[in-house]
């Protein structure tokens, strides 16, 4: 299969792409350090602009995962610019490319997040929501999602990912988490009765396999793991996984006070089930929270 990716060079893309090189796919990866590429992603060739392929060139399949990342610093003016130009503004560019080609690209899948929900609290939600939450992520992930959706006016499937945060020993938000949790500092956010999506690292990348593979996918999927749990049994299960005790809470009110509006994404939650992928016949490997810790920690024992 011929694959067009674009914000491949973050951590998840360079996992596609080593996986999707390995199965023989042929692989070219948009990039503003196109010759970074190479040593990034396995088996890919990189280019700086569309402008820059074949004209006769036609993937069988965009994978859009550009974006800039969205809990790294407070939200001002200037990184909310940031956000919106490196996810909706790409994937405008993206989708008006595809508009120009020789032959419809049979399919695009681009990522989101479940930030979409926005923080529901205890309403029970899967993939037939049909309004978005009113804080800036959520409006963000929707523009992103409408932007992506245009291209099936150039007659390309469009099936949206929205991603839970990601647990990967080798990065993102459990990355961030280890170092304070290994000190025995951990502890809830808020009051930790916020639902707490997520999905294993390796789950996700096969998730993005069975939609690419699936000649019926469509639409929007939620990529979050059935064994949802509060912030709080996150924080339980985490500590005991690293053998450490997790009872110093982060106040909410400090939070919101440090964070701003982006404080929503560590006190806001989702009560969310992957429904879709569940029905397409998805069996996720790693289903179950403490499952997930004890095969990405196995060695937490001192």
């Amino acid at each position: 299969m011929r694959i067009l990716l674009t914000g491949a060079t973050g951590l998840i893309g360079r996992a596609l792409c080593q996986r999707w090189a390995a199965a023989g796919h042929e692989l070219v990866v948009l990039s503003r350090q196109p010759q970074q590429v190479a040593s990034l992603c396995s088996g890919a060739r990189g280019v700086a602009q569309l402008s820059e392929l074949e004209a006769a060139y036609v993937p069988d399949a965009v994978v859009n995962l550009a974006g800039a990342p969205i809990a790294d610093r407070p939200w001002s003016a200037a990184r909310r610019r940031l956000l919106w130009d490196s996810r909706i503004g790409t994937t405008q560019a993206l989708v008006s490319w595809l508009g120009q080609l020789p032959a419809p690209a049979p399919l695009l899948l681009s990522a989101s997040a479940v930030g979409w929900y926005g923080d529901c609290g205890e309403q029970a939600l899967d993939e037939s929501a049909t309004t978005p939450g009113q804080d800036f992520g959520s409006e963000l992930c929707a523009a992103w999602e409408q932007a992506a959706l245009k291209a099936r006016q150039h007659g390309s499937r469009v099936v949206l990912l929205r991603i839970a945060p990601v647990l990967t020993s080798r990065g993102g938000m459990l990355a961030r988490l280890l170092p304070v949790f290994r000190l025995g500092l951990g502890g809830r956010l808020g009051g930790g009765q916020q639902w707490m999506p997520w999905i294993h690292r390796d789950d996700l990348l096969a998730l993005f396999d069975h939609l690419l593979q699936a000649s019926d996918s469509d639409g929007v999927y939620n990529a979050c793991a059935p064994g949802l749990v509060r912030n709080s049994a996150f924080t339980r299960l985490l500590a005991a996984q690293l053998h450490r005790p997790a009872c110093l809470p982060a106040p909410a009110p400090v939070l919101r006070l440090l964070l701003g509006e982006m404080s929503v994404l560590l006190l806001g939650g989702q009560k969310l089930m992957p429904q879709r992928a569940l029905a397409s016949g998805f069996v996720f490997r790693y289903g179950e929270l403490k499952t997930a810790l004890a095969q990405l920690l196995p060695s937490s024992v001192d």
